[in-house]
């Protein structure tokens, strides 16, 4: 499937100067690999959240976006410090 539109997606790596672009349509995941060159400077590393044009399935423009790429990160810390605490042991309740 070829994507047309403006587009929501997360930089999911960066390896050898390609970016591969989680992008969610419709409930759907689509791997999108692009020249890392292709992406503002500061999206170019792994969980930054970039607003992306894609004409017939090519990226055209991608603008990051920092507010949603912070939320991210948090939601993302957050999920791993709840994650990280000790379960008590069955004696310790």
């Amino acid at each position: 499937m070829r994507l047309d539109g403006q587009y929501r997606a997360v930089v999911d790596r960066i390896e050898d100067g390609l970016a591969v672009l989680e992008v969610e349509v419709n409930g759907d995941l689509h791997e999108l690999v692009v020249n890392a060159d292709c992406l503002p400077r500061v999206a170019r590393r792994a969980d930054a959240v970039v607003d992306v044009t894609l004409q017939d399935g090519t990226l055209r423009d991608a603008t990051y976006d920092r507010r949603a790429t912070r939320h991210r990160r948090r939601q993302a810390q957050t999920r791993f410090d709840r994650l990280s605490r000790r379960l008590p042991r069955d004696d310790e309740e």
